[in-house]
């Protein structure tokens, strides 16, 4: 998995005793017990669970949601792939696939939709995307979903262009065949992105890890993707591992993320960056 594998910075919790567990077959809820349900996520992900955690409704539905940080986006699919955790929470539908395109073991798949947020360019020297000079250097992530993403990103603002069958899942910065102003591409982990910001010309930069570095990508960015429903490759996703997907506690779990305290929470912590997708896994039925 040479490309996800850049984003490998190491969990910062332990596997052991999350379990391998498997999601009972009984109606937790009419039971009156709480059937204990473990997540790994990372940012303001986390922080949205860990209040989806305390809602009455979340005890309505039989669950007991215990949200552990992890800060290595391929720990998280691998620990839900081999169901030492039931859910995880921090990815994109294109990051999906290219997870389950490039591992030979097992695969992940998507309980329910989340959000949708729009991934920016971000740049200490410059206040518009006409400003950037020749020779100027923008730092990308190096893993596959989030390469091809930060390309597409940058042909929109119209600074590459990229090959007519570019792929928006695994496509790579080889696919570049125009690039007027000579713009190097440097690819780095993007957890480490706001880090580097003042000593590149630009980053490009996912929201999550743009608000962990105190950024807003509607106020800060000088350019991002449209903050609506439109690009379903980068809906994101509650995720389990592949054939637990329709478990009905999971589904129960996704569908408290679109409860109306939530929606509150959201609006009122993350500055209008998430918006609501709740669709049906159809809804990616034609994306390719």
């Amino acid at each position: 998995m040479k490309k996800l594998i850049g984003l490998a910075l190491g969990a910062s919790v332990a596997l052991t005793g999350c379990g391998q567990s498997e999601a009972p077959q009984k109606d937790a809820a009419q039971s009156g017990e709480l059937q204990t349900i473990t997540m790994a996520s990372t940012g303001s992900d986390g922080d949205v669970w860990r209040y989806i955690a305390t809602l009455p409704e979340t005890k309505a539905a039989g669950i007991k949601l215990e949200v552990k940080n992890f800060n290595d986006y391929v720990a998280m699919n691998t620990a839900v792939a081999n169901k030492e955790i039931d859910v995880n929470t921090f990815q994109s539908y294109n990051y999906m696939v290219a997870y389950n395109t490039e591992t030979t073991d097992k695969k992940v798949a998507a309980v329910s939709t989340t959000y949708i947020e729009p991934m920016g360019i971000y740049s200490d020297k410059y206040k518009k995307i006409d400003q950037f000079p020749a020779n100027a250097t923008i730092a990308i992530p190096n893993d596959a979903a989030n390469e091809a993403r930060s390309l597409s990103l940058l042909q929109t603002a119209g600074l590459i262009k990229l090959k007519s069958d570019f792929s928006p899942i695994l496509g790579t910065t080889k696919d570049v065949v125009e690039n007027p102003k000579n713009i190097t591409l440097k690819t780095i982990p993007m957890a480490t992105a706001v880090r580097v910001k003042s000593e590149v010309d630009a980053i490009v930069l996912g929201n999550t890890l743009a608000m962990e570095g105190g950024l807003n990508v509607l106020k800060d960015a000088v350019f991002y993707e449209p903050v609506d429903q439109s690009t379903k490759l980068y809906v994101n996703l509650l995720v389990t591992a592949e054939g637990r997907e329709n478990d009905p506690l999971l589904q129960k779990l996704g569908a408290l993320y679109h409860t109306e305290a939530v929606k509150k929470y959201v609006a009122d912590n993350f500055g209008g960056t998430k918006i609501d997708v709740n669709k049906p896994m159809s809804y990616f039925a034609d994306v390719k």
